[in-house]
């Protein structure tokens, strides 16, 4: 399962950067992409898992970024 989304607010390459890589470490991830220039994050991953995977991404995302809103795209 594919799903896709927009962090509206992000602003830091370095930080979209260790998004990306934290949410790649997750339980049943198989790929995740964030694009800083079109400020866009791509998971792809397990379907039965994807409602915790979006949980624990978010919060990555606000340990990181606080001002940084995850949005479905």
């Amino acid at each position: 399962m594919k799903k896709k989304f927009i962090l509206e607010g992000l602003d830091c390459a370095n930080c979209a950067a260790k998004m990306e890589k934290s949410i790649r470490q997750l339980d049943g991830v198989k790929e995740a992409t964030v694009n800083f220039m079109t400020r866009k994050l791509v998971i792809e991953g397990e379907a039965e898992k994807m409602i915790a995977i979006i949980q624990a991404a978010e919060k990555i995302i606000k340990d990181l970024e606080p001002d940084t809103i995850l949005k479905k795209a």
